[in-house]
């Protein structure tokens, strides 16, 4: 089980810090992924980390301002957003992967939470 928290309204220019902690899963076994859906859009790739946290991968429209992290002492995944744009206005959704090389691949997740709202206003 994934469980995201940490969405919510913030201004233009502002942060926020998503979290996603798993629960039943041997997390450190696993690729850990961000993704983000909008209104009327397909999910997206955010940000990625592999199952150490040896290597990270971000979309090019948040690379510089978005930051993933884990710690697997916690079981938990971090999206650390910074200048937020009106455009990050998306749920956001935590995943996790066997395999890291899947990362992009939305129907190669094992396993998905319910997603996290985050509303950017301008």
């Amino acid at each position: 089980q994934l469980v995201e928290s940490g969405g919510g309204l913030v201004q233009a220019g502002g942060s926020l810090r998503l979290s996603c902690a798993a629960s039943g899963l041997t997390f450190s076994r696993y690729a850990m992924a961000w993704f983000r859906q909008a209104p009327g859009k397909e999910r997206e790739f955010v940000a990625a980390i592999s199952n150490l946290a040896y290597s990270t991968d971000y979309s090019d429209s948040v690379k510089g301002r978005f930051t993933i992290s884990r710690v697997n002492a916690r079981n938990t995944v971090y999206l650390q957003m910074n200048s937020l744009k009106p455009e990050d206005t998306a749920v956001y959704y935590c995943a996790a992967s066997s395999d890291y090389s899947d990362r992009y691949y939305p129907p190669n997740m094992a396993y998905w939470g319910k997603g996290t709202l985050v509303t950017v206003s301008s």
